[in-house]
């Protein structure tokens, strides 16, 4: 079972002026301390059931691209995109950079997105949930085409382009891995079936992990891919320090699932929090791994 980071808040004791090298030092702790990625949201604004939708909320990408010149081997992706945020040939474009200029670490995360209230405010077009997984599917099949040998056009229902030239092209081979952010059953698990390397789920229930993961293995079989190929893995919601023992026994129980990374939210100190998750969470992770 592997760990990764995902940062939500940028607010700091030290304001504004802080956050980057709050963000750089909470990217080389998650390093330092063995965590497999390092992933942010994709938020204009902050997300109002957490804080105020006031509160500071850097975009994504180009955060990921400072978080790249101060780390040297740990993944770097967004989780997850939303696929109303940028056009999807930009959007490939992107991550090809990121890809590039990170040595090969980036992943696509990517999802319907659900916002509304920062795309009504910045005036983005946030169309109805159905357009906007057509448009999802339209997404990737894009990306998948810029990170190939076929620079051709592309005709889609939503989209249409001229030419899928993407130079250069990933550093990741055959390209960056695509996860599918969501536990819909009917869009979304498909789409993770048809396209995707890996799904990420929210942890609120073991039964209903195990139910999502049942799901996805029903599409698979529908698309004649191996659910195996798919990594599993999810958001943990709560504090894992709140309870260090009920978190590892949750972890047993989602690996047994065939849950591979565990996702937990920094909380308070990021960089405390992080070198905690070192020195307490990932070593029993790894007698969890001996065990099996």
């Amino acid at each position: 079972m592997r760990i990764g980071i995902h940062a939500v808040r940028y607010e700091t004791p030290g304001g504004t002026e802080a956050i980057a090298p709050t963000l750089a030092a909470t990217a080389r702790a998650a390093e330092d301390a063995g965590v497999t990625r390092f992933t942010l949201m994709d938020h204009w604004f902050q997300m109002e059931h957490m804080a105020p939708a006031s509160d500071p909320m850097l975009e994504g990408y180009t955060s990921l691209g400072f978080v790249a010149a101060h780390t040297t081997s740990i993944r770097l992706g967004l989780l997850v995109t939303g696929v109303t945020y940028r056009h999807p040939g930009l959007l490939a474009k992107i991550v090809a950079t990121l890809d590039v200029l990170s040595g090969g670490r980036a992943q696509l995360g990517i999802g319907a997105g659900w916002y509304e209230r920062e795309h009504r405010a910045l005036g983005v077009p946030f169309p109805p949930v159905a357009e906007r997984f057509e448009r999802l599917e339209e997404t990737l099949q894009i990306c998948l085409q810029m990170w190939s040998d076929d620079d051709g056009p592309f005709e889609g229902r939503h989209y249409q382009l001229a030419e899928t030239m993407c130079s250069p092209r990933p550093i990741s081979a055959p390209r960056p891995p695509i996860l599918i952010g969501g536990g819909g059953e009917r869009k979304t698990l498909r789409l993770v079936a048809r396209y995707a390397d890996a799904c990420n789920l929210f942890a609120f229930d073991p039964d209903e992990i195990a139910h999502k993961l049942e799901v996805l293995t029903q599409h698979c079989r529908t698309e004649g891919r191996d659910p195996d190929t798919i990594e599993r893995t999810i958001v943990f919601v709560r504090d894992p320090f709140d309870d260090v023992d009920a978190f590892v026994a949750a972890a047993a129980g989602y690996a047994r699932l065939g849950v591979t990374t565990i996702d937990v939210v920094p909380t308070g100190d990021p960089v405390a929090f992080i070198e905690r998750v070192g020195s307490e969470l990932i070593p029993r992770l790894a007698d969890l791994d001996a065990a099996a």
